[in-house]
């Protein structure tokens, strides 16, 4: 089976200074890819790569084995669904026209865009009678994220992406979306600087220091690595504080 994103060989560079720097991955249909790092690792930057907000400086990124200079911009970014941390939702929209954007352009029937509306909304925990007619500022940070991965989701997209969508909100929502999440069968690359969300959510993880790639592997073997880095989160854990 071919992998549905590949990094291969991938530097990024800004002003002369290298933001990444020969990362090399493979995304295997079904993985949840967690990207953890601290501030200013390069993970934020790795995952915009993928959808064409940015593009190597070297090396290539593929995305279902086509390098992303190749694809119409516009279809890549509608063939990966997309969840920022503040849920960039249309605040003029309901939140119906919100999730049912994407559908919408791309020019499902109506009845299909309402149907998958309220089929989203009651995944997310949102009763769609409830909450189908409010507008994003009617509702609670957490609502408003629910919506963002609602939205994400809505066009049956091949791949998620997601840049730390749970980290302003409060413990206990965040918990239950972080609970939804694994819930959900879907290919993703999720961005996070919280270990134990690395640990609970992804089949593995990319640990990224200073734009390179120091650990790639699943949680378990997460636990046991012995380098610098993965040890600095580790002892983060074990003092039981969240990064």
């Amino acid at each position: 089976m071919s992998a549905l994103v590949e990094f291969a060989g991938v530097s990024y560079s800004v002003g002369g200074r290298e933001i990444l720097r020969d990362i090399s991955l493979r995304l295997e249909p079904g993985e949840k890819l967690i990207l953890l790092g601290r501030s200013g690792s390069g993970k934020t930057t790795a995952l915009k790569l993928v959808n064409g907000l940015l593009f190597p400086s070297s090396g290539h990124v593929l995305v279902e084995g086509k390098s992303t200079t190749e694809w119409d911009s516009v279809r890549l970014k509608r063939h990966t669904g997309y969840v920022i941390q503040e849920s960039g939702l249309f605040p003029h929209f309901t939140v119906a026209a919100n999730v049912g954007t994407v559908p919408k352009l791309e020019n499902w029937p109506e009845q299909r865009i309402q149907a998958r509306v309220s089929e989203l909304l009651t995944q997310v925990g949102l009763d769609p009678k409830e909450f189908g007619a409010r507008y994003p500022k009617q509702l609670s940070g957490g609502q408003r994220q629910r919506i963002g991965v609602a939205r994400a989701l809505a066009a049956n997209p091949a791949l998620l992406l997601l840049d730390e969508p749970f980290g302003a909100l409060d413990p206990v929502t965040r918990l239950e979306l972080q609970r939804q999440f694994q819930k959900l069968q879907t290919t993703a690359i999720f961005v996070t600087h919280d270990v134990r969300e690395a640990l609970l959510l992804g089949s593995r993880i990319g640990l990224l220091r200073a734009g390179s790639l120091e650990f790639l592997g699943p949680p378990p073997e997460f636990l046991h690595s012995q380098g610098e880095e993965a040890r600095a989160f580790l002892e983060v854990l074990g003092a039981g504080h969240v990064v």
